[in-house]
Parts: C-alpha cells; structure tokens; sequence
C-alpha cells in the first residue's frame, strides 16, 4: 500500500500541482480551527459532518477536494511574472481560483440550504483556506507552484511537495492532534486578534510574499519579476530547514484561526 503511495504523488507532482500541505497539513488546519472555535459553532459542524458517509470528523474531511482531485483551478492561484501582490478583482482572469472558491463555498455553508449541501461546502471551505495558506498555490503556473523544480537533499521530489508534505512532517510532525495542541499551545490573543483582522486576499498576499522570499529558492528576483531559477533544482538541507520551519508552522496556525473565525461567523449568521 505504502508504495502505491508514493507512485501515487509522484505522478500527481509530474501532472499536475500537489495537494496542499498534503493530508496532514490540511487535518491540522481543520483540527486547530475546530478547537478553536465556538462551542455552537463545533456543534454545527457535528450536525452536518454526523451525516457524511466517508468522514467522521471534521479535519478528516478537509481532504475530500483532492481525494479525487475536485475544482482544479480553485486549489490555487496563478499570478503574472511581474505581479507582487493581487489584483484588487481577487482572481486574476476569468478562471475561478481560491479566493472565489472560498467566497462561493462560504455563500452556500451560510445560507439555509439543503444540509448535504452545505456539508460539502463546509468540506471545500475548509480545505480552500488550507490552500490559500500554502506559499506555493499563490504562485506561477509556468512551473505549476514549483512542481518544475526539483529537490534533493533531505526531502525528495520537487518543490511544491516540499511544502506540502515534508517541510510539515519536519515542522510539526505526522500526528495531527498532537500538531494541533503544539499549535495551539504557542497562540496568543494578540496574535489571535492581528490575524483575524485580514480577508482572503490577504492571506493570499501573505502567502505570494514567501513565494517570492529569498529563503523558499523559488525564484530570483530580476528586474522586479520573479523569475525561474536558472538551474530549477533546490538542495533541502539544515539551512534551508531550519529558515522556514517557522514559516510553515504559522501558516498552519494563520490557517487555522483564520478558519475557525470564518466559521463562527458563517454559523452565526
């Protein structure tokens, strides 16, 4: 099984772009938002999640839009070379992307609609905002978010696996409820209070930002475009572990909060 696997993100890291922040990554989030928010608010979300026939909890259904992949293009979203933040529009183009994914699924889970509707979009929300927080799904699509790029080193494959997977198991670790009461444990009210303090393009804008910082080696800054690197090949080691350990445990806390605050006003409403 373990080796269907990894055959299994292999191809997905050669089609097309990875899933974000992996299953563990995405459980976290959904995890830490839970605890995270309302008493009403959790019981909501056990109303609607005691009729899905495939999850039984919420952070496990967080990873229902890749599990097969659903709403491609919503997973992410792609920016021109010379771009350094959003477009005011939100999604650049016609393509939907995940800022109009979260503002759709949100649209659905606070309305008073069919309960199996807004399960599934209580599914999609939560793994959208896993996805807006993840560095490389607010990238390029010449490269497909660093799925051009190859690593070696103490994590294997391409770059934007890298960020999904190993940089997380490195960071918090494989078990999700203890990630999540690690998290948890470092958050504090000033910091819960500046965080939610921001809407989806924001934390869009914060994720293009370590995009294109120096410490993730996706691009090189020339002439104010982020452009390929020229040899597309990124060696992970202490260094490049030890810079962005940090990052990727505040974007899955960021997320978390973020989300849990979403929910409780969804539910609210």
């Amino acid at each position: 099984m373990r080796v269907i696997v990894v055959l299994f993100i292999a191809l997905v890291s050669l089609t097309g772009r990875a899933f974000a922040w992996g299953d563990e990554g995405h459980q976290i989030v959904c995890e830490v938002a839970y605890r995270l928010a309302t008493v009403d608010t959790r019981a909501a979300i056990r109303k609607l999640v005691r009729n899905d026939q495939e999850y039984d909890r919420f952070s496990e259904s967080c990873v229902y839009p890749d599990h097969p992949r659903k709403r491609a293009s919503e997973h992410f979203i792609n920016l021109p070379r010379t771009a350094h933040e959003l477009p005011p529009e939100g999604c650049p183009g016609e393509t939907p992307c995940a800022l109009s994914a979260i503002a759709n699924d949100s649209t659905i889970l606070g309305s008073k609609g069919k309960p199996a509707d807004r399960l599934i979009a209580l599914k999609f929300l939560g793994h959208w905002v896993g996805d807006i927080h993840q560095p490389l799904h607010v990238s390029f699509a010449d490269d497909k978010g660093g799925n051009g790029i190859d690593v070696s080193g103490q994590c294997s494959g391409v770059l934007h696996a890298t960020w999904d997977t190993c940089l997380v198991m490195k960071a918090v670790g494989k078990d999700v409820d203890a990630a999540a009461s690690d998290l948890i444990d470092t958050l504090t009210p000033a910091m819960k209070e500046e965080w939610v303090q921001s809407d989806p393009r924001d934390w869009a804008n914060e994720s293009f930002a370590i995009t294109e910082d120096v410490k993730t080696h996706y691009c090189a800054m020339q002439a104010g475009a982020c452009t390929k690197a020229e040899d597309a090949h990124v060696e992970i080691d202490d260094a490049y572990i030890a810079a962005n350990t940090a990052v990727v445990r505040e974007r899955l806390l960021k997320a978390g909060v973020r989300l849990a605050h979403l929910l409780d006003k969804l539910f609210a409403d």
